[in-house]
């Protein structure tokens, strides 16, 4: 786990709402409690079967959540962005990671001991209820990327994959440029492809003038088509 130097940071109750609703004394707990973690670029946060010791909050960067499936193949599950948390539910569970987390890019995270956060979760009625809420939205997202891997065809999954990008992280200050640069390797396991069915997939998109490539910076010039790629499947 790599330390160094980083800009400041606001203290972990002031970045998600979630935590507003700590009771004073419970506020304070955790601001002495919590540390601060600095991970670089492609640094493993947790592994797959590992023990769960920590909540995590990702405060600064970008992570990405995956399994290594067969023939050594990645499966990007899911992108994480600042405010979010993470292996909560292998603590609430009692269970090991099912799944593997890495920076995209230097990140900083926030985590908080295991039997703390679930002291509060069982203290604090409404705390526990808004971690209920985020298992279930997060559940039915799980569902409706089961269904666009699994039914869509290339076509569909990797626009699905540029909008969810878009959504996740927004657009640079040209109104077009996704604020996320991934190789097409992890645009291909983002989607559920080869690499090669992906960047034959972009090169199309390219020259349906749907999208623009500069490297690895992925431009959306049609938005309403690519909607209609991903919807069409």
């Amino acid at each position: 786990m790599a330390k160094k130097h980083a800009p400041e940071l606001k203290p972990i109750e002031e970045i998600l709402s979630v935590w507003d609703v700590l009771t004073p004394d419970e506020r304070q707990f955790v601001r002495n409690n919590y540390t601060t973690h600095y991970f670089k670029k492609n640094e493993m946060i947790h592994f797959e079967g590992d023990k769960p010791t920590h909540m995590m909050i990702l405060a600064s960067g970008k992570l990405k959540v995956y399994k290594d499936g067969v023939g050594s193949r990645s499966q990007i599950i899911r992108m994480l962005k600042p405010g979010e948390h993470f292996s909560y539910r292998a603590i609430i569970a009692n269970d090991g990671y099912s799944t593997n987390v890495s920076a995209f890019e230097a990140s900083t995270v926030y985590m908080i001991k295991a039997d703390l956060f679930i002291s509060i979760l069982r203290h604090n009625n409404a705390f526990c209820y808004r971690f209920l809420e985020e298992i279930s939205t997060d559940l039915a997202a799980s569902d409706a990327r089961t269904v666009n891997l699994t039914q869509k065809h290339i076509r569909g999954r990797l626009a699905e994959a540029l909008l969810q990008l878009q959504k996740k992280y927004g657009l640079e200050e040209d109104g077009a440029t996704i604020s996320m640069y991934l190789s097409r390797e992890d645009l291909a396991n983002l989607s559920n492809m080869t690499t090669s069915n992906a960047i034959r997939t972009l090169a199309n998109f390219v020259n349906e003038q749907v999208i623009a490539m500069d490297g690895r910076k992925l431009k959306i010039i049609d938005e309403d088509r690519l909607r209609k790629i991903s919807k069409m499947g």
